[in-house]
Formats: C-alpha cells, sequence, structure tokens
C-alpha cells in the first residue's frame, strides 16, 4: 500500500469512528427527549438509523451504563447518565455565577428567569432558571430544549449569531442589546432578553425573563430591560467580558 492510499484509509478509519461516536450520542438523545422507554424500531424512527446499528452500539452504551434495558426489549437512559448530571451539578462553576443572579433579579419583582444557551441551528436549551414569586408561571424548566426561532431569548441568540442581516430586525435587536416576545413561542407568555457575554466578548447565551403575557406592559417591558440589562452587565464583568456600550 502505497504512503497515498494508506493516509486516506487513516482518514476514512477516523471518521468512521466519529461517526460512530455520533450514532451512539444521537441513540442517548432519542432517549433523553422521551418520557417513556423506547423499542429499537422507535429509536430507529427518530434517528433514521438501521436497526442493526442501533443494536450494535447499545451493545457498548449498556456496557457503560449509559443505557439499559426495560420492559421486554425497550431502552431508557441508565444510571451512568445520573452520575454525569450530579457531577456537573458539582463542578460546574457557573451555577455559583448565574444563579444568585437570577435569584435576585426574580426577588427584584421581575418575572422567571433563565439564561439560554445556543444547542443546534434550530434549538437553544436552558441551563438555568429561577421561577418568579407570582402564582402563575410559564412552563420552562432547567434542561428544556426550545425553538431558537420563537421568543426573546431565541431573537437575542440569533441576532448575535451568523443569521444576523443588516437592515433586519436582528440589527436592531443586536444595537440595544434587547429584545421582547409577545406570544411567540406560546401565546399566553412574553418575554424579553438580553445577551450576555464572554472572554474576548464571545456570546455566552442570552438571559431573559418569562411569564404571563397580561404582565408585559410597556411600563413594566421598559423596567424590566433596565433589570436584565444591568444583570447582564455584571455577568458579562464576572465572566471575563466587555459589554457593548
Amino acid at each position: 500500500m502505497n504512503p497515498t492510499s494508506r493516509a486516506a484509509k487513516k482518514t476514512d478509519e477516523a471518521q468512521r469512528g466519529v461517526a460512530a461516536v455520533d450514532r451512539a450520542l444521537s441513540i442517548i438523545a432519542t432517549l433523553e427527549a422521551s418520557s417513556i422507554p423506547l423499542s429499537l424500531s422507535e429509536i430507529s424512527r427518530v434517528t433514521g438509523l438501521y436497526k442493526s446499528t442501533i443494536l450494535r452500539l447499545l451493545v457498548s452504551l449498556q456496557n457503560a451504563a449509559y443505557v439499559v434495558k426495560v420492559e421486554e426489549s425497550k431502552y431508557v437512559l441508565g444510571p451512568t447518565i445520573m452520575q454525569l448530571g450530579l457531577s456537573y451539578e458539582r463542578a460546574n462553576p457557573l451555577r455559583h455565577i448565574f444563579l444568585p443572579v437570577l435569584q435576585r433579579l426574580v426577588d427584584e419583582g421581575s418575572e422567571s428567569a433563565s439564561f439560554h444557551v445556543r444547542q443546534t441551528t434550530e434549538e437553544r436549551l436552558c441551563i438555568f432558571r429561577k421561577n418568579s414569586n407570582h402564582s402563575t408561571l410559564d412552563r420552562v424548566g432547567a434542561g428544556d430544549r426550545l425553538p431558537i426561532r420563537r421568543g426573546a431569548a431565541g431573537k437575542i441568540l440569533l441576532a448575535f449569531g451568523e443569521e444576523f442581516e443588516e437592515g433586519s430586525e436582528m440589527e436592531q435587536i443586536r444595537e440595544s442589546c434587547f429584545a421582547v416576545s409577545h406570544g411567540e413561542r406560546d401565546k399566553f407568555c412574553a418575554g424579553v432578553a438580553a445577551p450576555v457575554f464572554s472572554q474576548r466578548d464571545r456570546l455566552m447565551g442570552a438571559l431573559s425573563l418569562s411569564g404571563p403575557k397580561e404582565r408585559f406592559t410597556t411600563a413594566n417591558v421598559e423596567q424590566m430591560k433596565n433589570h436584565i440589562l444591568s444583570a447582564a452587565r455584571e455577568l458579562t464583568s464576572k465572566l471575563g467580558g466587555t459589554y457593548p456600550a
């Protein structure tokens, strides 16, 4: 085998290795998104993978306890996932930065406070959440995946991402560092959001306040804007970033 062929073979093997990891992660993601155990056929339908491929990957996932078999050949996430979650909770330094700020926003009388990051091209992930003291809430929790093209937090992530277009609503959001939504994700809810930056002024995510739409009057939104921009600047400073002037 000549050097060129050998190099091509190594590249091909490396690509297959990455593909196998991607497929295993897609199985884990499918099980994570389901509230009930899934059969092989159901996993195949969601992931688009052949059943034979899934079975091979499930052997490794089960050996490492990422997946367990229940209810006659149905599958759920295994205890290793829980252990990873607990380790993340213990070790994640960001929660010690974000949660006090979110709690303060709630204590100031604001709506429920959340922090979102971009998960995929079409989804955002809520990683921190503090519910408001009001009797009615919007239904969002830490770990929830939400559409990136609906809602104030999604607008922030898009405005400071590759989708930014001059002369559009995204440009206005980018200039003001503030977004508002009324009934986009949930017709009964509204929200406001502001960007948070990290070192080298890279967008880290979107800080948001959300709740029932009737409480988002013009006056209340203006008050929320002051609170959330102040909190976003504080978080940016703690993360080593510089907030836009």
